[in-house]
């Protein structure tokens, strides 16, 4: 019995191991993927804190620069956040759009710089 469930383990490590298209991943390279995944995930949350406490610091600024279509205090949130130059443009027609939101719910703005960002 023991035998057979070695062998089914096997089979499935050696599965994992072709060049074709697969869902089963590599078993060896898990570790690594874990690994990657924590520092991604690291990088992400400490990007979004520093987003949050700004928009959180400078709300009231960034709304009315906002509706003024640009300013220093929304050029630096875009700084934090890693917004693309050439999506800046588009996070601004986004954010005039849906102001009212923005200027009701601070987190809804972390959550629209965040989704623009790099």
């Amino acid at each position: 019995m023991n035998a057979r469930i070695l062998l089914v383990i096997a089979a499935f490590g050696v599965s994992s191991c072709t060049k074709e298209a697969s869902h089963v991943p590599n078993v060896l390279l898990l570790p690594a993927y874990a690994v990657s995944n924590a520092v991604e995930n690291a990088n992400y949350y400490r990007k979004r804190d520093r987003v949050e406490s700004f928009v959180q610091e400078n709300h009231a600024d960034l709304i009315e620069e906002i509706i003024a279509g640009g300013g220093p205090a929304l050029i630096e949130a875009m700084k934090i956040a890693r917004i693309p130059t050439s999506e800046k443009e588009n996070l601004l027609a986004e954010l005039q759009e849906n102001r009212s939101l923005y200027a009701e719910d601070a987190e809804a703005l972390v959550v629209a710089l965040m989704v623009h960002g790099i």
